[in-house]
């Protein structure tokens, strides 16, 4: 059993399925800036230091409009079609 926690309070806990994992990275990799303060420094970091160590992963940005409010599906729907992962920053 794997237990996720959810810093955002709910009073109801949200049901999430985890995704199986291989092991192994290959494919293409989202980064996507939630737009809080400095996320954007570690996500170019972080694209530096995959790009070095993962030379045949393909590594796509991504940006929500602002931190204040969900990810819009279009903008998730895209990020599904797209890549194989995902990270999703978060900074302050």
């Amino acid at each position: 059993m794997t237990i996720i926690l959810d810093p955002t309070n709910e009073s109801v806990p949200v049901t999430r399925q985890i995704t199986p994992r291989t092991g192994e990275i290959k494919g293409v990799v989202g980064l996507m800036d939630i737009r809080k303060p400095r996320g954007d420094i570690f996500l170019d970091a972080l694209d530096e230091l995959m790009a070095k160590r993962l030379p045949d992963v393909e590594i796509r940005r991504f940006a929500k409009p602002t931190f204040t409010k969900p990810c819009p599906d279009d903008l998730r729907q895209d990020i599904r079609s797209q890549c194989d992962f995902l990270v999703e920053a978060l900074a302050d």
